[in-house]
């Protein structure tokens, strides 16, 4: 509490607290909604879960603002940006900046990664089936999906913030009208036209950000006019754009979804013919601009109230380990489960009966409890990435040796994670994870890790 204080003394007068509350709550409503949503049942004596959602009709239009990944990426973009301009603002290089940026996104993965390869080898050595072990870790990485798409778009923000700079919020117009391109493959063909989504949709939200950045800079709030229209580089942070942004994206999300072939669950759900979130569509696009638009009405009340000391210690406090929430959730649910089995006492209410709704509080209750231990136990390693200091200059061939094992290292961090994520949860894998998986992405973590122990020292 001590240190939560200091740091909320320490708070640079001119930062945007409310980015950091949106990231806050955005991190809470995943949680619980991943652990509310998912309905615990046996297959063929072996526990298994699925969300609720199939029969769930009703809550289907909740998912508009419970599908909250776009405010996690408006909310990234914000802050690489950020970052990035500071970085180089100090004197550092687009380089550097990938390698330091990388240390907050891969150590606590990496953790999370050894820890459940390690507990699945030792549960395979003691007799448990490798099918069984296989899903279960397939369940706790769930959360990996996003981080795959959010490494890549971390990746390209040198570049994408050059775009930015020079062509403002038209970026972002392109990339979704390159979204409304796959969607017409989705429906009419071919189908791998939507495969790029997966990375337009969330790049076009991460360029919202940027320009959500730029509005905020005390040195783009004077001097020249920006530019108007399309190219304009600063996102209207008034009330009057938020309510433009909620109504028309409201709008469109109606005609897309009830007058159009798109569900309307913002969420995956099974037997629907297309998927809004896998990948992102035109729709999720439309719900992005109608969040964005409630988050820019709220702003101004929010930020009045971050200027209290104990709701923005509490905002500090989840932000320390923002990502350790994220990604050690599902694992909690993983072993609630296994605990309980074991016991002989995980109850299995059908989806929507009194029982079922009377189990929700209990459950989330004891998830929240075994969540707390983990993120006791791995928060640190977090929370504890330290800030790097910008590194002097370097020799051309120097300076490009670099840049090309950063992006090597980018790219087996990548590709490890798209392994574990697109092998089928079904079949023997003794340490839980595709062994493919787990190399490539540990030779990438570990040459972005020589890389930041190795970077030039100030001049």
């Amino acid at each position: 509490m001590r240190r939560l204080r200091q740091l909320a003394q320490r708070t640079p007068p001119g930062r945007e607290r409310y980015i950091d509350l949106l990231r806050a709550l955005a991190i809470t409503m995943v949680v619980l909604g991943h652990w509310g949503v998912t309905v615990i049942g046996y297959d063929n004596g072996r526990p298994a879960g699925h969300s609720a959602l199939a029969d769930l009709r009703w809550a289907w239009p909740l998912t508009w603002v419970a599908q909250v990944m776009p405010v996690f990426f408006l909310v990234g973009g914000y802050a690489n940006a950020a970052s990035l301009t500071s970085r180089r603002r100090r004197g550092g290089s687009a380089t550097g900046w990938l390698v330091d940026r990388s240390a907050r996104l891969i150590r606590p993965t990496t953790v999370l990664l050894l820890v459940l390869a390690a507990g699945a080898g030792i549960a395979t050595l003691r007799g448990a089936d490798a099918a069984q072990v296989r899903e279960a870790i397939w369940f706790a990485t769930i959360p990996l999906w996003f981080l795959v798409a959010y490494v890549a778009v971390v990746a390209l923000t040198p570049p994408m913030y050059a775009l930015h700079r020079r062509f403002g919020l038209a970026v972002p117009v392109v990339l979704v009208a390159l979204v409304a391109l796959g969607d017409l493959g989705r429906l009419l063909g071919p189908a791998v036209l939507a495969d790029g989504n997966y990375l337009l949709g969330w790049l076009a939200v991460h360029q919202v950000g940027f320009a959500w950045y730029d509005a905020a800079r005390p040195d783009t709030r004077a001097g020249h006019a920006a530019p108007r229209g399309l190219f304009r580089r600063r996102l209207p942070l008034s009330g009057r754009a938020g309510a433009v942004l909620l109504g028309g994206g409201l709008v469109a999300l109606v005609l897309l979804t009830v007058a159009g072939p798109y569900p309307v669950a913002m969420l995956h759900v099974p037997g629907e013919r297309l998927d809004n979130a896998a990948p992102p569509s035109l729709a999720l696009m439309a719900a992005a601009a109608a969040q964005l638009g409630l988050i820019l009405l709220l702003r101004r009340p929010a930020g009045r109230w971050l200027r209290r000391s104990g709701p923005w210690q509490a905002v500090l406090a989840v932000n320390a380990v923002v990502l350790t929430l994220f990604l050690w959730h599902l694992t909690a649910a993983v072993l609630l489960v296994g605990l309980l089995d074991a016991l002989g006492v995980l109850p299995t209410p059908p989806v929507g009966s009194a029982a079922w709704w009377a189990w929700r509080v209990p459950w989330l209750l004891a998830l929240a409890a075994v969540l707390a231990v983990l993120v006791a136990v791995f928060g640190p390693v977090e929370a504890r990435t330290r800030r790097p200091a910008a590194t002097g200059p370097a020799g051309v061939g120097r300076r490009r040796l670099r840049a090309g094992l950063a992006l090597a290292g980018y790219a087996g961090v990548l590709v490890g994670l798209l392994l574990n994520s697109l092998t089928p949860k079904e079949g023997p894998e003794p340490l839980g994870l595709p062994a493919p998986a787990l190399v490539a992405y540990l030779a990438g973590a570990g040459l972005l890790r020589l890389l930041r122990s190795g970077r030039d020292r100030p001049g």
